[in-house]
Order: C-alpha cells, then structure tokens, then sequence
C-alpha cells in the first residue's frame, strides 16, 4: 500500500481517537486539592477517634457478652447473660435513679448559677474583667484537684467548714457522709459554673440591645424584658447547656475523689446517696473484676444518653428559638 493509499483510508475512518483522557480543568484541580488538604488537616482527629473512641467502644461492645475478668484466660461467651443479671440487679436501678435525681437537681442550679453569674458580669461594673477571671478561674482547677480540696474542706475533724461552724457553737458534721454527702456532691457541682457563665455571656452579648430598649420604651420591667426578650433568644445556649450537663452529671467521678477510701477496695464503702451508676461500674470493673457485666453497664447507660438526648430535643422543640437570617434560608 502506497503512501497516498494509507493516507485515503485514514480519511474515510475518521481523525484516529485519543489514547489518553483530557486533562482534568483549573476547577477540577483546585476541588482535589482542596479535598486533599481538608482530609490531611482532619487525619489526625480521625486517627484519634477511630482508635481512641470507637476502638474501645468496639472492645467493651465484645466485652460485654462475655465473662471476661481482666486477668484470667478462662473466660465465656454468656450472649445477653449480662444484659439480663443488669436489669434484674436492685443495685442498678438503684443507682441509677440516685444518678437521675442528681442529673435533675445539679444540672438547672448550675445553669441558673451560671446564668446569674452572666448577667451580674454583663453589667457596666468598675474592673468588670476582673470578676470575670476571678468567677471563671474554679472551672479551670483539675477535677481530682478539685476533689482533693473539697475532700479536706468538709473533713469532720479537721476541715475548715466544721472550724467555721464550731465558731458559732454548731457541732461538726460529718460531710462526707449520709445524709450530707449529697450537698457537697451539689457543691462540687457548682463550683465549675464558671463555664456556663462564658458560654451565657457571650450569648447575652449577641442579644441585640435594641429590643431591651424597645420592651423598656413598652413598659416592659426589668424581669418581664429578661424574662420575654433575653430568655427566648438564650434558649439555644440554655439547650446546649442543658444537654452537655446531662450528658456530664452521670458520667461524673466526683463521688470516688470525695470518698474516705478512694481506692478499689474502699468503692464499696461510700455514702449510698454518693453511690451513683458510675459508681457502681467502677465497683463491678476494679472492686469485683468483672470486665463483661461493667462494660454492659457502660453500653446501657451509652443508649440511656442517646434516649435522654433525644427527649430533651424533642421537649424544647417548640421553645427553642434560633436566630437565623431569612437571607441565609434561600
């Protein structure tokens, strides 16, 4: 075949297709780009929680269907043994319902402390900064700190708080015992309000001060303008609020850094008003060994908070008011 003959054939076939795919456009680079970058920032967060959360949540999920001790190799697979001796155990229930009573009386005292503590700094007060670290500072103290100091605050023989009552011919009083072991507990409570008043002040400073002047111009006193104008619009605060304290009371440890005996051998011990869920899933772990009945403890109380969560966002979906712009919607 001649040259004129090849190039005749090329001409009847067509222009011969590419062999390699166009080149991705500028957008299509800088989307990839973009892509990459964000997942490199997030790698590390991801690492974290798939190794540090859902790993150990994965561990105690397999954990609970078993007998696991920690230590001995003999161990069974019991199925949904353990879900069935934890909702027939009295001490469950019971420990549970002093946890819900503590969760319903902790949580709105601090967000009321908190919220008062937002509106007294909130005021043009003289070295109003001042009083704002001063009020945050206890949020920032460790919990076990924490605990240690109100540990020997309320000790009967030698803490502070019985050396102020004897002043006034007051004999001393056992604190940390039945029945005033709950009130410390409380105490412990409201001594971090400091992080319910940031996050209060800061949503009183994005309430617009207009509509205070506009209920004061309506006659409107100083209670009814808190009470119709700043509550309304701090309710998604008060909501996050609510949620996270809930979430927190019954996960708390403070009644094991409260306790005469803070050891495994001492949980047992403790005031029963003090002795919480968390409480008793430390008891079942450390003081008892059995890794499988605590981590079914621990999955329960994890779909507990989901049902609890989900109860609150339900409840105050009609109360809750966001304050969104009608542009950003379209």
């Amino acid at each position: 075949m001649t040259v004129d003959q090849a190039t005749a054939v090329t001409d009847r076939r067509g222009p011969a297709p590419a062999a390699s795919r166009p080149r991705p456009g500028p957008r299509t680079s800088v989307t990839a780009r973009r892509h990459r970058a964000f997942y490199m920032f997030a790698a590390p967060w991801i690492t974290g929680f798939m190794l540090l959360t859902i790993a150990p949540m994965a561990y105690a999920l397999w954990l609970s269907f078993t007998t696991f001790d920690g230590i001995s190799p003999k161990w069974r697979y019991v199925g949904l043994g353990n879900y069935r001796e934890l909702f027939s155990d009295s001490a469950t229930w019971q420990s549970l319902g002093r946890t819900g009573l503590f969760a319903i009386t902790s949580v709105p005292l601090s967000i009321i402390a908190g919220l008062g503590l937002a509106v007294l700094v909130n005021r043009p007060l003289k070295a109003r900064g001042v009083f704002r670290t001063l009020l945050y500072l206890p949020a920032v103290v460790p919990p076990v700190g924490a605990g240690i100091a109100f540990k020997q605050l309320f000790d009967q023989n030698s803490g502070a708080v019985n050396g102020v009552l004897n002043l006034f011919g007051v004999d001393a009083l056992g604190w940390l015992a039945d029945p005033y072991a709950r009130y410390v507990l409380i105490m412990t409570v409201l001594w971090t309000s400091g992080n319910i008043m940031i996050i209060s002040l800061a949503g009183l400073q994005d309430i617009p001060r207009e509509l205070h002047e506009a209920a004061r111009i309506d006659g409107a006193s100083a209670w009814r303008s808190f009470r119709s104008v700043t509550v309304p619009l701090l309710s998604p605060v008060l909501l996050f609020q609510t949620v996270t304290g809930v979430i927190a009371s019954v996960q708390t440890i403070m009644p094991l850094l409260l306790a005469p005996d803070a050891t495994p051998a001492g949980i047992t011990a403790l005031p029963q008003s003090d002795y919480l869920y968390m409480m008793h899933v430390f008891a079942e772990y450390f003081a008892f060994g059995r890794y499988g009945y605590a981590s079914a403890l621990l999955w329960v109380l994890f779909v507990l908070i989901l049902v609890a969560t989900g109860l609150i966002f339900k409840a105050t979906s009609g109360v809750v008011f966001y304050n969104v712009d009608p542009e950003a919607k379209k």
